[in-house]
């Protein structure tokens, strides 16, 4: 079973500041790590390989330090890893992250199953994973909390939902994007860091996927970020005061202005 893992390196804290200019994230100078969301996607690739058999390649899109991720994910038990970087990918969407991944997934080849976080912790758009599967013509289920059977034609699993869950079933291949209570995240071995810190890791740009410059980075992407502010405080809240007919009166006289 040939799996692909798609993640993301984050920062890691909420503290974020904004470019003015280009209203995207500073990253310099910011810790960075692997998304949340995303160690229980590697998690269960690596068990399903350790079920089926077969080969886990983790891939992401990002600057060269982003290699510190993969080299993480390698340690988990992936088996191979690709970087997908390039400075004609800076300020992409979340179309254009997605266009750009599925043009390097098609150059990695045949897959099985692709496997995504359920979102980004600093984006929480929860779209780059569908957009992929659009990208690349796949079935898709998202939220999904237990991956019951895969064979060679098929997956049955749970698919979280408000009310509890729903189980479905797709073709293969297809993509998945998961939920935390699919399972526990292992810690890297001593053998799997060693291994890690060793590996050759594959360094793409936009030629070596074939990418239409026209659909990637800033210019690639239909959405803008056009200007990020911080919310005003809200106001305090008024205490209603009186017998039940003035604070009946007075409600009234509020609701009207809310309405209004």
């Amino acid at each position: 079973m040939n799996i692909i893992v798609c993640i993301k390196q984050v920062p890691n804290t909420t503290d974020v500041k904004i470019d003015p200019v280009t209203n995207t994230l500073i990253r310099d100078g910011v810790e960075s790590v692997i998304n949340p969301f995303d160690t229980y996607a590697i998690e269960e690739a690596v068990r399903l390989k350790e079920r089926f058999g077969g080969k886990v390649t983790v891939i992401t899109m990002g600057p060269p330090q982003a290699d510190k991720a993969l080299r993480e994910a390698l340690s988990l038990g992936c088996d191979e890893a690709v970087l997908v970087s390039d400075r004609k990918f800076a300020g992409s969407d979340t179309w254009a992250t997605s266009y750009t991944l599925s043009c390097a997934i098609k150059k990695i080849g045949a897959f099985d199953i692709i496997i995504c976080g359920k979102q980004a912790s600093d984006g929480d758009t929860a779209q780059v994973g569908p957009g992929i599967s659009t990208h690349l013509d796949i079935p898709q289920v998202t939220f999904v909390k237990k991956i019951e059977e895969i064979s060679a034609n098929k997956a049955k699993v749970e698919r979280m939902t408000e009310e509890g869950y729903d189980i479905v079933e797709t073709p293969v291949p297809c993509l998945f994007t998961v939920v935390k209570e699919i399972n526990t995240p292992r810690m890297p071995s001593l053998k799997g860091m060693m291994k890690a810190k060793s590996a050759k890791i594959s360094t793409w740009t936009a030629e070596d996927i074939e990418a239409d410059t026209k659909n990637i980075g800033l210019e690639g992407s239909p959405t803008r970020v056009v200007k990020i502010f911080t919310p005003p405080p809200r106001k305090g809240g008024e205490i209603l005061k009186g017998d039940a007919v003035e604070i009946a009166k007075r409600l009234g006289e509020l609701l009207k202005d809310i309405v209004i």
